[in-house]
């Protein structure tokens, strides 16, 4: 190895542990704290060279992990003020929703594969089109369609032994958009 890097390589074995508690301190989430030390170093890496001539590579690499950690921090209170405003405004809310259906349809769900699983619940549980739908997940118009009508068909086989009868697909549904904690515990 060259020098530079077996200078990083004793830089990352002396200080990650630092930045990675420093994360900790900033997030209160462990997990997400050794992510964002690891995330951290890979950027204080690809400017290594500059960084080592300054010669400050902890104080950059620290505010490194205070900028990351402030990002994240940004980026979690907008989605749960997307998440809040999205359930203040349902025009549609259900206030006593049937638990045990809501209860059977989460288990049913988690048994779907991740695409099929994503499609339903963004069309219906969210109430997202097609196209929405289709730019959100990455995949085609046509792919949301095909496993949205593949998955419902498939929860509606797997809730067939507790639901019967013509309503089934309506109370699929339903159960669906009860909505979050307080309501169903989504």
């Amino acid at each position: 190895m060259d020098a530079p890097t077996e200078e990083f390589h004793a830089f990352f074995d002396r200080y990650y542990a630092d930045l990675s508690r420093f994360a900790y301190l900033l997030l209160g989430d462990s997990e997400g704290a050794d992510d964002l030390a690891a995330d951290a170093l890979v950027a204080v890496w690809r400017r290594w060279d500059s960084v080592r001539a300054d010669g400050h590579p902890l104080a950059y690499a620290r505010s490194v992990v205070a900028g990351m950690a402030r990002t994240r921090q940004r980026s979690l209170v907008r989605e749960r003020r997307r998440i809040a405003l999205f359930w203040s405004h349902r025009p549609d809310r259900i206030d006593d929703p049937d638990v045990p259906a809501v209860l059977d349809v989460r288990d049913a769900l988690a048994r779907l594969p991740l695409r099929k699983r994503a499609c339903v619940v963004l069309r219906h549980a969210f109430d997202l089109s097609e196209k929405e739908t289709a730019r959100t997940l990455g995949i085609s118009v046509g792919t949301v369609k095909s496993q949205t009508s593949r998955g419902i068909a498939e929860l509606e086989r797997m809730l067939a032994p507790v639901r019967t009868g013509p309503e089934r697909a309506y109370e699929t549904v339903r159960a669906l958009r009860a909505g979050p904690a307080g309501r169903s515990g989504w």
